[in-house]
């Protein structure tokens, strides 16, 4: 048994008073303690003078994706050997930042359900959606998952069963990183859209939707989803999310994972944005500074009508998503209005609920995963310290570099 202590220490709900020491024996925490407690006899403590906390969970993530540009066109060609390689570097890179689970919503043959099979020492824990179920020529074909009609998707959900799959994800609009996609509008029919809804929730999984546009909340909403990443609300006359929106979807429960935090310093590197990028930001009237601002404007009143917000980035899919920036998206998140206490909240106890691993992780507690982050900075003053993690635990097992 070992020990690892702070003078600050946040639990995965609140700030605990005057820090905590925490008793590792093997993977599991054995007891969350006070700062200055006396040990057992033989056990070994490391002391740190930042903040410490549950491991944080990415919620939308691409692992095999390495965030290059025109990275997701190029997963069709790709060999699992190839695909193996990108996702082993991904959750290495998650795991420096301090991320131990991530939520995968997109990958190529199944592959990151083959990375979550493995369980790398030092890696992250992978809860995998397989390929994201697709219109033909929708947002993300190319990673196999295209269904037309009825039977196809009544036999693409069956196949996501039982390969193993965690949760399904469905693109209920199109997207900006897929040439001749309307993330505008919507992608399935509303019946089409329920009842690949209703097979998932047959199988005993969730589904969680894509969605950008205003019309594409809506259909998935009504369609009983339980989980919207993005909730954009783009239309043509800019960013439109009406206030009974976000009061029906705080009374459904469902999780939204706003995917928050852009790169900047990666963004003022990069030629023009691809032509789809432009055209949607073009018929939505906004560019990317407008963007950003509109989508925090509408996470901050996400909380004041009381929607149930997790924490992903989308890592993986852009230059300007890389992975291992779960700092800037929980940053973002503050900026909208979130308390700390709040923001790391949706990165860790609420994103292990939304996940069903509440028994599993995302909390300091006697007999969950031993998944730690410290960081070199007290966290009650703001989120700045997330991007100086100085040790992180996975399984009981520390992440080197």
């Amino acid at each position: 048994m070992h020990a690892v202590r702070a003078p600050v220490a946040f639990d995965g709900s609140r700030f605990v008073p005057d820090g905590a020491t925490v008793l590792i024996d093997g993977d599991r925490i054995a007891g969350v303690e006070a700062f200055g407690c006396d040990l057992p006899d033989g056990c070994e403590v490391t002391a740190y003078d930042g903040t410490l906390l549950p491991g944080l969970f990415d919620m939308h993530t691409h692992l095999v994706s390495d965030g290059s540009l025109g990275a997701l066109d190029r997963l069709g060609p790709a060999t699992d050997e190839e695909l193996d390689a990108t996702a082993e570097a991904s959750l290495a890179t998650q795991a420096r930042a301090g991320v131990t689970t991530v939520r995968d919503l997109g990958d190529r043959r199944y592959r990151t359900l083959v990375a979550r099979d493995r369980e790398l020492p030092g890696a992250p824990r992978i809860v995998a959606a397989g390929p994201p179920l697709t219109v033909p020529d929708g947002h993300c074909h190319m990673m196999g998952g295209a269904v037309a009609g009825p039977s196809e998707i009544r036999a693409a959900v069956a196949e996501h069963r039982d390969r193993g799959v965690d949760v399904v994800k469905v693109m209920a609009s199109g997207g900006m990183l897929t040439a001749g996609t309307d993330v505008l509008g919507v992608q399935f029919p509303d019946t089409e859209l329920r009842l690949l809804v209703d097979c998932v929730h047959e199988a005993g999984l969730s589904v969680v939707a894509h969605a950008h546009s205003l019309a594409s909340i809506e259909l998935a909403l009504a369609a009983g989803v339980d989980g919207i990443e993005h909730f954009t609300g783009l239309t043509e006359g800019g960013i439109r999310v009406p206030d009974d929106l976000l009061d029906r979807a705080a009374a459904a429960g469902v999780a939204v994972d706003p995917t928050l935090g852009l790169d900047r310093t990666v963004l003022a590197t990069l030629p023009a944005p691809p032509p789809s990028v432009v055209e949607a930001l073009r018929r939505a009237g906004l560019d990317v500074d407008t963007l950003q601002t509109a989508r925090r404007t509408v996470v901050g009143r996400m909380r004041a009508h009381g929607v149930r917000v997790v924490t992903g980035v989308d890592s993986g899919a852009a230059p300007v998503k890389p992975h291992g920036s779960i700092a800037l998206a929980l940053a973002e998140l503050v900026e909208a209005g979130y308390p700390m206490a709040e923001a790391l909240a949706t990165a860790t106890s609420a994103a292990a609920h939304a996940c069903g691993l509440a028994d599993v992780t995302g909390a300091l507690r006697a007999g969950l995963a031993a998944d730690l982050l410290v960081v070199d900075g007290d966290l009650r003053d703001g989120p700045a310290p997330l991007s100086r993690p100085v040790s992180v635990v996975i399984r009981g097992v520390e992440v080197e570099g």
